[in-house]
């Protein structure tokens, strides 16, 4: 390297881009809420190495109720535009998180709760335990339930029908 050139620390750069991501998904999803004529604030945080960015909101978040869906089939899809969004301006894919009115959240405890009953059944039973289909979040989060519980796991069948079969040790 020569004097006078700095270089940010590779941590650094990518953190800079997953913050730029969360900026531009900030602003893509703003301009949803004001279409929408929903009230809702926008909070941005890199977990994992990806940008995670969350609608809440203090005062109706059953309003915000309408943007998860049923069954999270809402936010799925504007967590896709949210990225499509991210990559047009970038040209990088990316890995966004989003949740809204902390529904992700409370998934992902009830999935950690079910991965780790899951792994407790196979250590008592020596058998491999097929778990329901699940989305990839839902099956991201089983995965490392499982692997925090001293267990391996795999992903098996066809989107949509994918699931997680935990297994012995």
């Amino acid at each position: 390297m020569t004097e006078g050139t700095t270089s940010a620390p590779e941590g650094g750069d990518t953190l800079t881009r997953l913050e730029q991501e969360g900026e531009i998904a900030a602003d893509y999803l703003e301009g949803l809420l004001d279409i929408a004529d929903l009230d809702g604030d926008i909070d941005m945080d890199v977990e994992a190495d990806r940008a995670a960015v969350s609608i809440v909101s203090d005062a109706n978040s059953r309003d915000l109720q309408k943007l998860v869906g049923r069954d999270g089939e809402v936010l799925e899809a504007l967590q896709e535009l949210t990225r499509l969004a991210v990559h047009r301006e970038t040209g990088d894919r990316s890995r966004l998180m989003l949740d809204i009115a902390g529904y992700r959240a409370k998934k992902r405890a009830e999935l950690t709760e079910q991965g780790a009953k899951a792994a407790a059944e196979v250590k008592n039973s020596g058998e491999p335990v097929k778990m329901q289909p699940m989305t990839p979040f839902e099956r991201k989060v089983v995965h490392d339930a499982v692997k925090a519980a001293g267990l391996r796991s795999e992903s098996e069948g066809e989107e949509p029908q994918r699931f997680v079969v935990v297994l012995p040790a």
